[in-house]
């Protein structure tokens, strides 16, 4: 009878919506709206009625919701009721939970991040430590976003967790009072030089522009009179924050950001407000090929009236605008409503949705189309490809052997290791493996006889298949194929020497992590990082910095 009532109303709503449209608009395109829902409807009854098993209608549902989306770009999505919560946090970044990030190693949940000050920081959890129980329910075989939702829950409320800990053979209860968790969206700021203030900017939340004011002020009173201000990896947020940001640096009544779209009431042009906190000082913004949408109306704005110098890597190129509109039950969609255009007039829209290939695939807009623009003091910038820096500084590829150790997480398991054998470590900044620790590593991978296997290595397995399954050449390989492993293994041994540098560099940071957390992580970062060297090469020189920005 439910199921009958539920058709019944899905029919009486197309039929509503059908004498709507074509009572206010007889157009073909209304008609072929109505005609489609109505079509949709049908089909979605008649599965639900006779497909030969049963059918959850509701992932049914969100399956053809998504497929349809899907068609026109990433950012159009479907939010249902249960995933509110999670949308809330990507836009607010607040939810009720114990705060920490966890994730999957080796078929194990682990905490990888617990956030300082926070519910699982205070109850002892720490970087390492495996999740094996919550509130009684095993997670062996759960995915990541299972165990998160089990996990988060109302601010006051407790949740009973086992946890298995490096070194210990029995199970550790843990009981953690969850609270509401507010993730800063500006994880860090501190001085990099006596004169130069860094502050980073994770996401452009509610809170953001709270949030990087306070970075800014407190940097001031420690005698900062440049600044670097860090956008790398940050894929955006809300509009009003990036307009409201940039404004920190760009003087009142200059133009942000315009929008532009089918809806000519929606359309808008965003201004600064107010005087800026840092009207004139020297500015650098790190950005890179993650820095996406408010990353880039910020860094774009800069650019555009040459009030600071980007440094590092051409952005993602996302010029596209989206507003959430509430639905039925609950629910609410994000639509791209709009493209964005920065002071110089350029949109920065790198993929061209509109038009796509014999494959279905968007792709990028050709560089023999792109449009140059103009900023204020007359640099040419351009349009169709994201924000290209100032200076673009060019980062080695990292070597097979790291990237093997880091993805089938042999430094993650030796930091661990270590923590739990030494007591503490130098400060953040200062850390640095000895050349006696960095052998004990070398050894500690070979005696535990850790398996990781470089990417020539898999070539090679793969090709020895094949050289097996060839009834063509009909010849025996195999000694060659062994003697070709074994150079491999003596090369790959002999690795972990050649490029001891990068290995123990990113060792440290993961070391200092188990310490210091993520304010540990940025800290040790600055001695090594080229973006950061680069800023403070061009803040330490006034007129190199000057020079960059003239026209050209």
């Amino acid at each position: 009878m439910k199921i009958k009532l539920q058709y019944k109303i899905i029919a009486l709503a197309i039929v509503a919506v059908s004498a709507l449209l074509s009572f206010n608009s007889p157009s073909d395109r209304y008609f072929d709206i109505a005609k489609n829902m109505e079509i949709f409807t049908s089909v979605y009854s008649e599965v639900n009625r006779y497909y030969v098993d049963d059918v959850d209608p509701n992932k049914m549902m969100k399956k053809g919701i998504d497929a349809m989306l899907e068609s026109l770009d990433p950012y159009t999505n479907y939010i249902p009721e249960d995933k509110i919560e999670d949308f809330r946090f990507i836009s607010t970044g607040q939810y009720g939970g114990i705060g920490a990030v966890i994730g999957n190693r080796d078929e194990k949940i682990l905490i990888l991040m617990p956030y300082a000050n926070f519910p699982a920081h205070k109850a002892g959890l720490r970087i390492g430590d495996e999740v094996v129980e919550i509130n009684g329910i095993n997670v062996s075989g759960k995915n990541t976003s299972d165990i998160s939702d089990l996990l988060k829950g109302q601010a006051e409320t407790q949740v009973d967790i086992k946890i298995k800990r490096f070194g210990k053979t029995e199970l550790i209860p843990i009981e953690i009072i969850r609270e509401k968790i507010t993730v800063k969206s500006v994880p860090y700021y501190g001085m990099l030089s006596k004169d130069v203030g860094y502050f980073k900017l994770s996401s452009f939340t509610s809170d953001a522009t709270k949030d990087i004011t306070e970075a800014l002020k407190g940097l001031q009173e420690k005698g900062a009179t440049k600044f670097v201000f860090d956008l790398r990896g940050n894929t955006g947020g809300l509009l009003n924050e990036a307009i409201t940001i940039a404004n920190l640096f760009v003087e009142k009544g200059k133009e942000v950001v315009s929008t532009r779209g089918k809806v000519e009431k929606w359309n808008a042009t965003h201004n600064t407000q107010i005087n800026p906190l840092i009207p004139t000082q020297e500015l650098v913004i790190l950005i890179n090929d993650h820095s996406a949408s408010a990353s880039e109306i910020v860094s774009g704005v800069i650019q555009d009236y040459d009030r600071g110098i980007l440094i590092g890597r051409q952005t993602f190129g996302k010029g596209l605008v989206q507003a959430t509109m509430e639905t039925a039950f609950n629910s609410q969609i994000k639509v791209t409503t709009a493209k964005y255009y920065i002071p110089s007039g350029r949109c920065i829209q790198a993929i061209d949705y509109s038009n796509k290939d014999k494959n279905g695939k968007a792709t990028k807009i050709p560089d023999s189309l792109l449009v140059a623009f103009k900023t204020t003091n007359g640099r040419t910038v351009y349009d169709g490809a994201g924000i290209a820096p100032d200076l673009i500084i060019e980062l080695p590829d990292a070597s097979d052997v790291l990237a093997a150790l880091v993805v089938e997480n042999v430094l993650f398991d030796y930091a661990t290791e270590y923590y739990y054998s030494h007591e503490k470590i130098a400060p953040a900044a200062d850390f640095k493996l000895t050349d006696v620790e960095y052998t004990n590593f070398t050894k500690w991978v070979s005696d535990k006889k850790i398996e990781y296997k470089i990417t020539t290595e898999k070539y090679l397995e793969d090709f020895a298949e094949e050289l097996k399954e060839d009834t063509l050449l009909a010849v025996d390989f195999s000694e060659e194929i062994t003697r070709m492993k074994n150079k491999l293994a003596a090369k790959k041994k002999e690795a972990l020497t050649t490029f001891k540098r990068e290995i123990s560099s990113y060792l440290e940071g993961e070391i200092v992590s188990r310490y210091y957390l993520e304010t540990g992580i940025i800290e040790h970062s600055f001695k090594t990082d080229p973006d950061i060297k680069k800023a403070l090469e061009i803040l330490s020189n006034q007129a190199e910095y000057k020079k960059i920005l003239a026209k050209k």
